[in-house]
C-alpha cells in the first residue's frame, strides 16, 4: 500500500483540477481512477470529489474495507436501492455548494447516466479524462513497486531456457511460468501469459492453445507480474533448437537492433510519434515496416495499457519524466512466425533506465 499522504497529496491536486475542467465537483467510476485517488480496492464504488467533500460511495460489502482503506473519504453507505442511495450521494455533495459536476464520458454506460440525469439541480459535464494523466507520472512509490513486480516477472523469465521443452504445449509453458511467478510473490498476472509458438508468433496476443513446441520454432513469451496493484510488462522471444537458421537471426537481430535505437533515443520531451520512430524508421528501412503493425509502446500502472502511448497517433503528447512506457517493437511475418522484444523503461530527462533486466539470449538448447 502506499502512503497516506500519497492519497492526501492526489486529493488536494484533484480539487486544483475542477477550475480547470470547468466543474465544481466530480464523480470516479474508473476503477483504476478509484483506486489511485483513493487506496479503496473493493470491485464497487464511486468517488465524489468537490471542494469541500470527498465521499466514497460503496455497498455493505467494502463498508468496513473502504474506511480502513480510504481515509480522506467519507463513506456512503448504500443499501438495499443502490441507485437511490447512491443519488442521495451525489445530491449530498451538489447541496455544498458543487451543482455542476463532471463525468467520466469513456466510464459510465447511457443506464448508469440515466440514473443520474435524475438528480435534480445537477448539470453534468462530460470529462473525456480525468485522472489518466495524473496517473501517468508515477511517484517514487509506483516506480519502487513496479520494479519488484518487474524483478519477478524477470526471474522466470529467465527460466524459460529450463522450462521449454519439445512436444509440451504452449499452455503448459505459460502454466509453468505462471506458477513460478505466482510462488515469487505475485499477487497475480498482469494479463494472461502468452506463449506463441512457431506460426502462432506471428500473432501479437496469441492466446496459447495446444499447440506442441517444435524444433526451429520461434517462440514469442509475453508477460507480466502484478504486485498490490501495479504492473509488469515483459517480453523475449526464443529459439527451440541448436542453431537458429538464417531467416531467424535476420527477423531477431533486427527488432533487436531497434528497440536498442529506441531504449537509446527516448527522452523526456520527445513525442510519442517521435519515441515511435526511433524503432520504426529502424525496421522500416530493412524493408519491414509492413510487419509492424502496433506501436512502440504504452504506459503500464494500475492498468496494464494506459498513459503515455508510443505511437504515430501521438503527434503532440509529450513524454514526461516519471512516466514508465513498455518498449516492444515486433516484425511479424504470418506463416512463418515473429519477433518481439520488449522492456519496461522509465522515462527520465536524459534518457530512460530500463525496470526490466532479463536476458536477451534467445536460444534454447
Amino acid at each position: 500500500m502506499l502512503s497516506q499522504a500519497t492519497y492526501l497529496e492526489r486529493l488536494e491536486r484533484v480539487r486544483q483540477q475542477l477550475a480547470p475542467w470547468g466543474v465544481e465537483g466530480v464523480l470516479i467510476t474508473s476503477p483504476h481512477n478509484r483506486r489511485w485517488l483513493s487506496g479503496f480496492t473493493g470491485s464497487a464504488g464511486q468517488l465524489i470529489v468537490t471542494a469541500q467533500a470527498a465521499l466514497l460511495a460503496t455497498d455493505s460489502r467494502y463498508w468496513e474495507q473502504a474506511g480502513q482503506q480510504a481515509p480522506a473519504f467519507t463513506v456512503w453507505q448504500l443499501g438495499h436501492d443502490r441507485e437511490g442511495d447512491f443519488r442521495a450521494a451525489v445530491a449530498a455533495a451538489a447541496g455544498s455548494g458543487a451543482a455542476r459536476l463532471g463525468v467520466e464520458a469513456q466510464h459510465v454506460t447511457l443506464a448508469e447516466f440515466d440514473n443520474l440525469a435524475r438528480v435534480e439541480g445537477v448539470e453534468w459535464v462530460q470529462l473525456k479524462e480525468t485522472l489518466e494523466p495524473m496517473r501517468a507520472v508515477k511517484t517514487e512509490e509506483e516506480i519502487k513497486m513496479m520494479a519488484r513486480a518487474a524483478a519477478i516477472t524477470d526471474a522466470a523469465m529467465n527460466q524459460v531456457n529450463q522450462l521449454a521443452r519439445v512436444g509440451m504445449t504452449e499452455k503448459e509453458l505459460a502454466w509453468q511460468l505462471e506458477r513460478t511467478m505466482r510462488e515469487a510473490g505475485a499477487d497475480g498476472m498482469a494479463f494472461t501469459v502468452i506463449v506463441a509458438s512457431g506460426p502462432n508468433a506471428a500473432r501479437p496476443h496469441h492466446r496459447p492453445g495446444e499447440r506442441q513446441l517444435q524444433a526451429g520454432d520461434a517462440i514469442v513469451i509475453d508477460m507480466g507480474a502484478m504486485l498490490d496493484g501495479y504492473h509488469s510488462d515483459l517480453t523475449r522471444t526464443f529459439y527451440l533448437g541448436a542453431e537458429p537458421d538464417e531467416q531467424f537471426w535476420t527477423i531477431y537481430n533486427l527488432t533487436l537492433a531497434a528497440q536498442t535505437a529506441a531504449l537509446a533515443g527516448i527522452r523526456a520531451g520527445l513525442t510519442g510519434k517521435e519515441a515511435d520512430a526511433l524503432a520504426r524508421d529502424v525496421i522500416t528501412a530493412a524493408g519491414h515496416g509492413a510487419h509492424f503493425g502496433h506501436g512502440l509502446g504504452h504506459g503500464v500502472g494500475l492498468e496494464i495499457h494506459e498513459e503515455p502511448r508510443l505511437s504515430v497517433l501521438r503527434e503532440k503528447e509529450k513524454l514526461v519524466s516519471g512516466m514508465v512506457t513498455s518498449v516492444e517493437p515486433g516484425v511479424y511475418i504470418p506463416g512463418w512466425g515473429g519477433v518481439r522484444i520488449e522492456d519496461l523503461a522509465l522515462v527520465t530527462e536524459n534518457g530512460v533506465h530500463c525496470l526490466s533486466q532479463a536476458a536477451k539470449n534467445p536460444i534454447i538448447r
